[in-house]
């Protein structure tokens, strides 16, 4: 796959998992948020908490979720933390990582609390 067809298809999947976010009540309020550290790919609203979304598409779900890496994780950790910098409540304010699925048919998983789970 040629990078902008790859860049287009992860626009793509970004968007579907914000509908569905969206469906779950959950507003996303920024997209691909950059700090120092790296970028989280969706932060979604819980109320007054933050939810922090990696976006994995491939072929199948399993696929998907096997691109999820320790590193990458620590780097959305480090990242997060940035962006909660910026909240009214800081580094105490209610957090949650999730990691949103996409297969090559547009479905989507969401994984909630899943940095746990790998």
């Amino acid at each position: 796959m040629s990078g902008m067809v790859s860049y287009q298809a992860g626009i793509a999947a970004e968007e579907s998992v914000s509908r569905d976010y969206f469906a779950r009540g959950l507003p996303v309020s920024r997209k691909r948020w950059r700090g120092k550290s790296g970028e989280i790919d969706l932060v979604a609203r819980n109320g007054a908490g933050v939810v922090f979304v990696e976006v994995k598409k491939s072929r199948t779900f399993e696929r998907a979720a096997a691109r999820v890496s320790r590193r990458q994780m620590q780097r959305i950790f480090a990242t997060a933390s940035e962006f909660l910098a910026g909240e009214p409540n800081g580094q105490n304010t209610e957090v949650r990582f999730d990691v949103a699925l996409v297969n090559d048919k547009g479905q989507v998983q969401i994984l909630e609390n899943a940095f746990g789970q790998f």
